[in-house]
């Protein structure tokens, strides 16, 4: 098949079925992968949330944890080995796309050896899988071995890709290929009666925050800025998802005497709707490998304030399409808030600006073709 870009590809995907970014990108790539002829396996314990659609060119592989005395815990990355395995010889798949280093990277070479195969393999970093298992003495070699067994491993940041040989250290090449969104579902829409039915004034500016409720986001911060900002202009702060934290920041928001002007929403399905509504986003996260929902807010015209750390300011421009502020500054991002919400001139600027980035250097056809010579090229070596 070499030189043959053609032919249409058979290709494995690992991945979690969540609602995390690399979930988004793992499946939103895999449709657009499917649209372009290739024929796309996803290999998960669940069916990814974002592949509501039918194609002819998906399939989806479940893997079956059975519970075995002789185990204190399932073994689920060696149940994913066995399912990779399984489909690698029963598909005849040319490659295998792997969404974070462990376990997937781990289980997919588990799965080349057992279906003896020499099947090729890209890793993806997504984040928490470096940042975060990468300080652990524990686990460190284990993302080393998984990085290192791909034939091709790519971040999603060149903030990612740095840190990576600065904590694993592998000896392998790192390509930096950045996430995307579907610019067919990001995009300004009409939000309907959708601020009427949420109880907020049409007068009212709308801050929205949209994420899982884990520590690392410090929601709390968001909550502390918005706290000066509503002391000075009428506004809402949308707080959208769930997770461990919720319950502990909608206490806080009592206690601060702000439970009526923050409004949590749980997950929902009409995150353009929302985005319509809303002025500014806010992401003053600890860590952040990318920040993919800056990039759906930044289509749906919303510039956004966040932190001055990993890959976020790889998306945001300081002063351009949105503000940059040190972790923990609370003041700083309510003052660099109100600077904008109060200028409609420049508020106006920001949201072309940041329409402007996702088109010129986020767009989707130009990242997926970088994904899809990366296919041709680790289908080659077969």
């Amino acid at each position: 098949m070499k030189g043959d870009y053609m032919k249409k590809l058979k290709v494995g995907v690992i991945c979690y079925p969540t609602l995390g970014g690399s979930g988004v990108v793992a499946t939103e790539l895999g449709m657009k992968m499917a649209e372009r002829g290739h024929e796309m396996h996803y290999i998960s314990s669940g069916r990814p949330f974002r592949l509501m659609d039918v194609h002819p060119n998906i399939h989806f592989h479940e893997v079956i944890i059975d519970g075995y005395a002789v185990f204190k815990y399932p073994p689920y990355d060696i149940a994913l080995a066995n399912r990779i395995a399984h489909v690698i010889q029963k598909e005849k798949l040319d490659l295998l796309h792997v969404h974070y280093a462990v376990p997937h990277a781990i289980s997919a070479a588990l799965a080349k050896d057992m279906a003896k195969s020499d099947i090729g393999v890209i890793t993806t970093l997504h984040g928490t899988d470096v940042t975060i298992l990468g300080h652990d003495p524990a686990l460190k070699n284990t993302v080393r071995y998984g990085i290192e067994k791909s034939d091709i491993a790519t971040a999603v940041s060149e903030s990612l890709r740095q840190e990576t040989f600065s904590l694993i250290e592998p000896e392998k090449e790192i390509l930096t290929i950045y996430n995307f969104i579907d610019e067919e579902k990001y995009k300004p829409v009409h939000p309907g009666s959708l601020k009427k039915d949420l109880g907020i004034n049409e007068n009212d500016k709308v801050i929205i925050h949209v994420s899982n409720f884990r520590s690392v986001k410090r929601i709390s911060d968001i909550i502390d800025s918005f706290k000066t900002i509503r002391k000075e202009i009428n506004s809402k702060l949308l707080l959208v998802g769930t997770g461990p934290e919720k319950i502990e920041m909608m206490e806080k928001a009592k206690r601060e005497g702000l439970a009526n002007d923050i409004i949590f929403t749980d997950k929902r399905d009409d995150l353009p709707e929302l985005l319509a509504i809303s002025d500014l986003m806010f992401l003053l996260s600890e860590k952040e490998a990318f920040g993919l929902v800056l990039l759906e807010g930044f289509a749906c015209g919303v510039p956004a304030i966040a932190t001055n750390i990993g890959g976020i300011p790889e998306v945001i421009e300081d002063g351009e399409n949105g503000y940059l502020v040190e972790l923990g500054d609370v003041e700083s991002a309510a003052d660099k808030a109100l600077w904008l919400l109060q200028d409609p001139v420049k508020h106006k600027l920001f949201q072309e600006n940041a329409m402007r980035t996702v088109h010129q250097k986020f767009d989707s056809a130009s990242i997926v073709a970088q994904y899809e010579e990366l296919y041709y090229k680790v289908a080659e070596l077969k």
